[in-house]
């Protein structure tokens, strides 16, 4: 038997249902607005140069913003960002955002278990055709 639970008044939720998907286009000015946010204004988050010096691929988005990004994938379906008891990732890949095009986050959220009470949402987060999040997993409260 599967286990089924529902979010608020939603329907019924199922292990394997995608609840939320979305892609998010960053852009070097997105990066300088998230520094100015944040107060990281480390310069490979938008320094070429800096970035090569220290051997990196290319200017990088911020970690947390990509953290940040994935989870928010998830309040339109959740009604509420209060529901979110936990949220966790690993850090697997840089996301590299080019100075003319850019860069896509692709998020999509699963439903990956379920009690009376929680689902764990699991994100599957990707830029160009890397994985870059790891174990994200966000545990829900499903009643208000």
């Amino acid at each position: 038997m599967t286990p089924t639970a529902s979010l608020g008044s939603g329907g019924a939720l199922k292990i394997g249902d995608v609840v939320a998907e979305r892609t998010v286009h960053l852009t070097r000015e997105s990066l300088v607005r998230y520094a100015g946010a944040s107060g990281d204004f480390n310069p490979i988050h938008y320094r070429d140069d800096v970035a090569s010096a220290v051997g990196l691929p290319g200017v990088l988005a911020h970690g947390m913003l990509t953290m940040g990004l994935a989870v928010e994938t998830l309040v339109s379906w959740m009604g509420d960002s209060g529901r979110i008891l936990d949220y966790g990732v690993r850090f697997t890949r840089p996301v590299v955002v080019d100075a003319e095009s850019g860069a896509d986050l692709v998020v999509s959220a699963k439903v990956g278990a379920l009690d009376d009470a929680v689902a764990r949402i699991d994100l599957t987060v990707i830029s160009g055709e890397t994985t870059v999040l790891g174990k994200a997993q966000v545990r829900v409260r499903l009643q208000g």
